[in-house]
């Protein structure tokens, strides 16, 4: 079985749990507690908890939050591939509240540092996987070349576009065999790059061939649409619809008993690269039916890497 490489971010997460989100001016009490994140940690452990082997790539400053990244890689079993950083170790403030919606403030720190010279590196490591995983919470000339090494072996590529205001081209998009952005990274990426106005929360509501057309505008491979408790919309190129019967459809969203909606994205990107890396000549919607359970499963936790389940498409047949 191929392998899962995740090239991205590690963060120490700062969490506040409050009644609401605090409002400009507004001080409020809330039950602090901390642990780890990141986009790129949050996808390498919810890939491995779903039963992919993984390499994380990223980059650790010299102090205690890298200590910490290395100490619960190894508890995971999850590889890890740190550049070393003389910044410290990314950071996150979490605001989260009693529906389980959540507000986030990063301090990249060592993040930013993770350089395209490493990817370069560990080329060999990158293109004997099944499939390469990235987000946008590093530096986008480094996912670029992560990408375009993966695409040169023949790696799958699955690109979560995430954050929303994370910088990215065209030429990046188009590297990424499957892109997978939420609502407002799909609106934001439309605006960007193809000049469309479509308001983050009228992306749901949209009638499937319409979505489809604005995918199809946005890239020219998968693109798989996360829509909250709405579900997800797949779109794919009609000439390869990885062994779907169609080229469009939504998947409605798994019933939860929503705690903590942090990370809930993480966790069906995680999953989606596992079941890719585990079973890659299934059918798609096969995999994103169990990245959707998966990501449910997520949310009836708190925490976001903590709140992984240990869950395999195995399980979920």
């Amino acid at each position: 079985m191929k392998s899962v490489v995740v090239a991205g971010s590690f963060n120490v997460d700062h969490v506040w749990r409050c009644d609401a989100l605090p409002a400009p001016g507004a001080t409020i009490a809330g039950r602090y507690s901390t642990g780890p994140g990141g986009k790129g940690f949050n996808q390498a452990v919810a890939a491995r908890r779903a039963g992919a082997g993984i390499t994380f790539v990223c980059a650790l400053g010299d102090d205690a939050g890298g200590a910490l990244a290395r100490q619960l890689a190894a508890a995971d079993g999850i590889v890890l591939a740190a550049e070393a950083s003389s910044e410290p170790t990314g950071t996150a403030g979490i605001y989260v509240d009693s529906r389980g919606r959540n507000s986030i403030v990063i301090g990249p720190g060592a993040n930013a540092s993770l350089s395209t010279g490493f990817m370069a590196a560990n080329a060999a490591l990158i293109g004997a996987a099944g499939v390469l995983l990235a987000q946008l919470e590093s530096p986008v000339e480094s996912i670029e070349a992560a990408l375009g090494i993966a695409r040169e072996a023949g790696v799958l590529t699955v690109l979560n576009a995430a954050p929303a205001n994370a910088p990215s081209t065209i030429g990046l998009l188009k590297l990424a065999d499957v892109l997978t952005p939420n609502e407002t990274e799909f609106a934001a990426l439309l605006g960007r790059h193809v000049g469309e106005r479509v308001e983050a929360d009228d992306v749901a509501a949209l009638d499937g061939a319409s979505l489809h057309a604005l995918c199809r505008k946005l890239s020219g491979n998968t693109v798989v649409v996360t829509l909250g408790a709405v579900g997800v919309f797949v779109s794919h190129d009609e000439e390869r619809l990885r062994g779907d019967s169609q080229p469009y459809y939504r998947v409605a969203a798994e019933a939860a008993q929503v705690v903590d909606t942090t990370g809930a994205g993480d966790a069906f990107n995680g999953a989606l690269a596992a079941s890719l890396a585990q079973a890659p000549d299934a059918a798609f919607i096969k995999h994103v039916r169990f990245a959707n359970q998966y990501a449910a499963r997520s949310t009836e936790s708190e925490g976001a890497a903590a709140a992984m389940p240990r869950m395999t498409p195995a399980d979920a047949a």
